[in-house]
């Protein structure tokens, strides 16, 4: 937690507009240490939000006042990709829009650098991207709402993806940044611009696979139900297969059809073969939990050549300290607690998936 010292009755105040994010800065306290206190100032509030906030906000209510009046005047940047309702009990169908945007855009790099001080509002380890940059792609949400007669538009959320060369003649989107803004999260946007993002990329050619960077695991867990609905139609992976065991068939006909690597292939096929396994079954049941162990297994099976290799440059005391740290039973709690918790995240996949279907 960040303290700021030397005020009383400190407030922070930062307003946005809905749709362009213009924004009312002020800082407000009732009193402040006007002398140097143990050879120490107050902290230079404004100057820090100043890092954070972009030139052009205002500190006047008035002002701010007037720029909400002209909000009728923001259109969403770039092109549109896709549109749905999201069904609200106090509001009835509320219709969204996913926009695709890029540098060239008129005024969007001014409202890019509103939008992304939210990361720092709401993402622990959040860090700016040089968006000068036109390898980067940057995919938009937006609420389209009618007030008083006019059609205006309020930010939900965006991605921003970047786009890497991969020899000889293929590019790698990796998603970087995500965030939807906490008014609109547990509304299913995530989902929705993931798989939007997904389907662009997917018409393109040149696009060799979707990756992304540091995923946290929120994320991990939203992209294995994207990419779980979009599989689950192909034919490599129709449930009379799943049993067969993981194949080259699915990870070529994911990665042709879906730009999904291998690595994300295999989660995928996890999923759908516990979704048609009959856990009841104790000889399914083993059987599945071997073949997920098989893929955890790997890291610890690493370890095994790693000490293989240590026991030849390494001194007795030193191979002691680091054979500790590999116990063969402790490999096998781990390895247990971490089939219980993916098997865990697997059943919400699929009970997600059921009831959207």
């Amino acid at each position: 937690m960040n303290v700021a010292f030397g005020y009383k009755g400190l407030q922070i105040q930062l307003f946005y507009t809905a749709g362009n994010l213009s924004t009312l800065f002020k800082v407000k306290h009732s009193s402040k240490v006007t002398e140097m206190f143990d050879c120490v100032e107050p902290d230079d509030i404004e100057g820090k939000i100043r890092e954070i906030v972009p030139a052009g906000f205002t500190c006047n209510t008035d002002d701010f006042i007037s720029l909400l009046e002209k909000e009728a005047n923001f259109k969403p940047f770039g092109t549109q990709l896709h549109t749905y309702t999201v069904h609200s009990e106090d509001a009835g169908e509320l219709t969204y829009q996913i926009h695709k945007a890029d540098i060239t855009c008129p005024g969007f790099l001014e409202y890019h650098e509103r939008l992304q001080t939210f990361l720092m509002w709401f993402i622990e380890t959040a860090s700016y991207i040089d968006a000068d940059d036109d390898h980067w792609d940057f995919f938009l949400v937006f609420e389209k709402y009618n007030k008083d007669g006019e059609t205006l538009y309020a930010t939900v959320g965006y991605m921003t993806v970047y786009n890497y060369y991969v020899y000889p003649d293929k590019t790698r989107p990796r998603v970087s940044q995500m965030l939807i803004l906490p008014p609109f999260q547990g509304e299913g946007h995530g989902a929705q611009l993931l798989e939007a993002v997904h389907r662009f990329y997917c018409s393109l050619p040149k696009v060799q696979d979707i990756t992304a960077e540091d995923p946290s695991e929120s994320y991990v867990k939203l992209r294995d139900y994207v990419l779980v609905k979009f599989c689950q139609g192909l034919q490599s992976f129709a449930v009379d297969k799943l049993h067969l065991g993981f194949s080259a068939d699915m990870a070529k006909e994911a990665q042709d059809k879906l730009k999904i690597n291998k690595k994300h292939a295999r989660r995928v096929y996890e999923i759908l073969r516990l979704r048609a396994t009959d856990m009841s079954d104790e000889e399914k049941a083993r059987e599945y939990r071997l073949e997920v162990k098989k893929r955890l297994f790997g890291p610890y099976r690493k370890n095994q050549r790693e000490l293989t290799k240590m026991r030849k440059c390494l001194r007795p005391e030193e191979l002691v300290s680091h054979m500790d740290q590999m116990d063969t039973q402790t490999q096998h709690e781990e390895l247990e607690k971490s089939y219980q918790v993916v098997v865990e995240d697997y059943r919400r996949i699929i009970e997600r998936i059921a009831t959207q279907a």
